[in-house]
């Protein structure tokens, strides 16, 4: 049998039929943070493709927290309704609807990709006021942010339990926080980029207090729902947060409810120099299952059936998720079972096409 389409316990309520996780990416096509017909054919399809679990791209706690005007966001009770249209659909196909909740920080106020990105200033009419652990901007393109006072912090973490709680009333099954690439959990986490002097800023125990009180807040509202945490294993930049670092930082969200740890790297700043190569970021997987006995998910450059069935193999991570190639391939689980000699089962609707190409 192969590993890779095996199922997987998360909790008492949530198994999800194979290992193949849909990735969080952005599309960058909502209006004033509410989805649309891309996103319900977007996510749908690929639920259709047999992914086991969705987990919908960052979605902003406040209007604020959104990386560029086209994000989502779930920041008023108005978007509850038409992300219930969404989870449904994915929950008719034996997906489980997962949710990343996010914050951009620093990282915020930018343009569409395919409109250059480029950070937009808070006086244009697209732009806002950017906020962050400390009053350094990503890099020379981006205006400076404004440092987060202790009571800014404190009414962030409450919009993020009210976030979770539309999140659970809109019938997420998984809750993600974002917590890396740069975004504002890894602006607090990483050394390179806070420079408080007050509980926040400082010693690993400051520096990881904010992603706990988020945690601890959101905890408030979940009852059958799991928790993941999406984080940067390292900064790749001398001095910069590490997996030595996240390994503690994993045991102690492993005693707190976390139940997957979702291992990405790197987006912290823009001097890091990454060795970007295939299965580039699966050792950090690695780390972190060996070390905290936490459900672990690999990603970064896994686009072939039998590279990920020999990362669960090897032990190395239990789930994998896919980003571009469930861009590029929103059936890969379709085919990743044929070539593995797995006999899945197709929908009615396709059932004509399984096994044969050409008749």
């Amino acid at each position: 049998m192969s590993k890779l389409f095996e199922s997987i316990k998360i909790n008492e309520n949530i198994i999800l039929k194979n290992r193949i996780i849909m990735s969080p990416m952005c599309q960058y096509s909502g209006e004033d943070g509410f989805p649309n017909d891309w996103h319900f054919q977007h996510y749908i399809s690929r639920a259709v493709g047999n992914v086991s679990a969705i987990i919908q791209e960052a979605t902003a706690v406040v209007s604020e927290g959104r990386i560029s005007y086209g994000d989502l966001g779930i920041w008023k009770d108005e978007h509850i309704e038409a992300y219930q249209k969404i989870v449904s659909a994915i929950k008719k196909y034996d997906c489980v609807p997962g949710i990343q909740l996010a914050h951009a920080g620093r990282k915020a106020s930018t343009d569409k990709p395919w409109l250059g990105s480029k950070h937009i200033p808070s006086n244009d009419e697209k732009g806002w006021q950017t906020v962050s652990s400390s009053s350094v901007p990503f890099n020379e393109g981006y205006e400076k942010p404004h440092e987060l006072s202790i009571d800014e912090i404190k009414e962030l973490i409450t919009e993020w339990g009210k976030a979770t709680e539309r999140a659970i009333k809109a019938g997420y099954e998984i809750l993600e926080i974002h917590g890396a690439h740069g975004y504002l959990v890894h602006q607090f986490l990483s050394p390179l980029i806070n420079f408080r002097n007050d509980e926040y800023g400082g010693s690993f125990e400051n520096r990881i207090r904010f992603i706990l009180e988020i945690l601890s807040e959101m905890k408030k509202y979940v009852s059958t729902q799991s928790i993941w945490v999406r984080l940067s294993a390292s900064d790749w930049a001398e001095g910069g947060w590490d997996i030595t670092e996240t390994v503690e930082l994993c045991k102690i969200l492993k005693e707190n409810g976390v139940e997957v740890i979702d291992v990405s790297s790197g987006g912290g700043v823009s001097h890091q120099e990454i060795d970007v190569k295939k299965n580039y970021q699966v050792p950090f997987a690695n780390e972190i299952k060996q070390n905290v006995n936490i459900i672990t998910g690999a990603v970064g450059l896994i686009f072939e059936a039998k590279q990920a069935e020999a990362i669960l193999d090897n032990n190395e991570a239990d789930l994998i998720f896919l980003a571009r190639e469930l861009l590029r391939h929103p059936y890969f689980a379709l085919d990743a079972a044929k070539e593995l000699g797995v006999d899945l089962k197709w929908l009615p609707q396709y059932e004509r096409a399984k096994n044969n190409h050409y008749a």
